[in-house]
């Protein structure tokens, strides 16, 4: 199996696809609530792959995202993330204080590189997500 950086590439072997992001939340209505109106998501009302609460793309085309309920506490620096594209950094000011009135929380990130194309944000469950500025030129 190819590894990150052996020059191997990645083989096109399509066997398994990402189905959906799964995410550990406390109030499930919560989250469908705040997930919905971040991302123009709706709930699919007959489940997917066994999930009971289910949020999908408008069209139903591209990531669904399924609301697990969990006891567990939201990592500090968590390995796995969401991040969300926008255009422009007008469009980073923009969604960020969006999403901060519905209901999101600035994350004071230890972690900003020097010229950050990111904000780290988090949810009313505490999952931190980013929203990356793509037109960012690095130096």
């Amino acid at each position: 199996m190819p590894v990150a950086g052996d020059g191997g590439g990645c083989q096109n072997r399509r066997v398994l696809t990402i189905g959906l992001i799964a995410l550990g939340v406390s109030d499930v209505g919560r989250a469908a609530e705040f997930w919905c109106q971040a991302l123009g998501y709706e709930p699919r009302e007959d489940g997917f792959g066994g999930w009971a609460t289910v949020l999908v793309p408008p069209g139903g085309t591209g990531t669904k995202m399924a609301l697990q309920r969990s006891r567990s506490t939201p990592q500090g620096h968590p390995r796995l993330h969401l991040d969300l594209h926008v255009a422009d950094a007008a469009g980073l000011a923009a969604e960020s204080a969006r999403l901060v009135s519905l209901g999101a929380e600035r994350v004071d990130w230890d972690s900003y590189p020097d010229d950050p194309d990111f904000v780290v944000l988090a949810d009313p469950d505490g999952n931190r997500f980013c929203i990356v500025d793509l037109s960012h030129e690095h130096s």
